[in-house]
């Protein structure tokens, strides 16, 4: 990847287990229902994400999202039941401390809901929070694994690192001995993709090498030249940072882009035109992108997300209000009773069938294999190929609280 979506993406493959599946149950975020509790009381709903910081494209994304999906769920009337759902919203600007700050100020003044994390780093320091105070807690874009079965309060409404991951993988079909090259540069960035690379794919049978490269190179044909020596099936490319339209044109120039499969992610629209000329001759592995899906969900969201083209995080936004709304309808103020209702719920996001694991929460979800046309600005994305959940579904992993 290009940006920064790869540094959230490939944290914690270290930790994978074997795979196993718990069992699903179905329902729909729109259904009528009471509401629970015993009043009519606004339901306080902390949504502690990134406003400002690196990462805040992402969180106007995500918050654009979870607005739309509360629209969708609650039929255009932000209640449950006679119970409105109440938004505080608090800008942590991807500091953990900012983020523990809030939620404790939250959870002090009775909010039950937390929802939010843009960064991983604060996912991993909110989650105890939710669990000592035994508050339910849904993570957003944060994309560690770690996140998955971190506590019974913890839920997720982006996908994982390891989803990202397999659907690298399922560009080459079967790995049983493929050659597989990371490029990627040093430090603890390519450090961390590489291992995860290796777990995944090489853990399937590819024999995994790396080229690397130092973050301050600015020439990129030597680079290139050892990943055409070594003849790989797939080129994994891990890139972020100001040099990525000078190594992708190197890449190109240079004939690896001919000359093997290159797989990268898509990151968020405003990225696309780092491609340069090379875009359309890249694989890119997707978690979402506007057109990826024709669900009613998406369509909802179209209706409401400003400007109405979905992006990468706004899904994540989505399925979190669908799944305040579930909690709220089955639960109402019995944060207990919220957990068992999100435990192996299956229902209709943008994206299509989502399902929450029970054993360890992981949301199972649909992942793309796309392609881009056109160039720069004009760039747009086709999906070549969509795996189910099940396909990327991560191994289940021992809930730790």
């Amino acid at each position: 990847m290009t940006v920064r979506h790869t540094r959230r993406a490939f944290l914690s493959a270290a930790t994978m287990m074997a795979a196993a599946l718990a069992a699903t149950a179905c329902g729909s975020p729109q259904d009528t229902a009471s509401g629970g509790g015993d009043s009519a009381a606004p339901v306080k709903v902390g949504l502690v994400y990134s406003q400002s910081g690196a990462l805040a494209s992402y969180g106007k994304q995500y918050i654009e999202g979870f607005k739309a999906g509360l629209d969708h769920a609650t039929k255009g009337t932000g209640k449950v039941g006679d119970r409105k759902i109440e938004l505080t919203e608090v800008d942590d600007a991807g500091d953990p401390a900012k983020a523990v700050s809030a939620a404790k100020d939250l959870i002090g003044k009775g909010t039950k809901i937390i929802a939010g994390s843009t960064a991983s780093g604060v996912a991993l320091q909110v989650a105890p929070i939710a669990a000592q105070n035994k508050v339910l807690f849904i993570s957003g874009p944060a994309a560690t694994d770690a996140i998955t079965g971190a506590n019974k309060y913890t839920f997720r409404s982006g996908r994982q690192s390891y989803q990202d991951v397999v659907t690298a993988k399922s560009f080459i079909g079967d790995p049983a001995g493929k050659k597989v090259v990371v490029f990627a540069q040093d430090g603890a960035f390519g450090d961390a993709n590489e291992a995860a690379v290796k777990a995944v794919i090489g853990g399937a049978g590819a024999s995994v090498s790396s080229v690397r490269a130092p973050a301050s190179a600015s020439e990129f044909t030597p680079f290139a030249s050892q990943i055409k020596a070594a003849k790989p099936d797939l080129l994994f490319v891990a890139w972020a940072g100001t040099t990525a339209p000078a190594m992708w044109q190197t890449l190109d120039q240079q004939g690896v882009l001919s000359s093997t499969t290159v797989v990268t992610g898509l990151d968020i629209r405003a990225s696309w035109p780092t491609f340069g000329a090379a875009g359309s001759k890249i694989s890119f592995l997707s978690h979402y992108f506007d057109g990826a899906s024709d669900t009613e969900a998406a369509k909802a969201a179209k209706a409401k997300i400003p400007g109405g083209t979905i992006d990468l995080f706004h899904p994540d936004g989505f399925a979190a209000a669908q799944m305040v709304v579930r909690a709220v309808q089955e639960g109402g103020d019995d944060v207990e009773k919220m957990v068992k209702a999100l435990e192996g719920w299956t229902f209709d996001g943008v994206k299509g069938s989502m399902t929450i694991r029970a054993g360890d929460h992981a949301l199972l979800q649909p992942m793309y294999q796309a392609k881009l046309s056109g160039s720069g600005t004009a760039f747009t994305a086709a999906a070549q190929k969509s795996l189910t959940g099940d396909e990327t579904a991560p191994p289940v992993t021992q809930m730790k609280g």
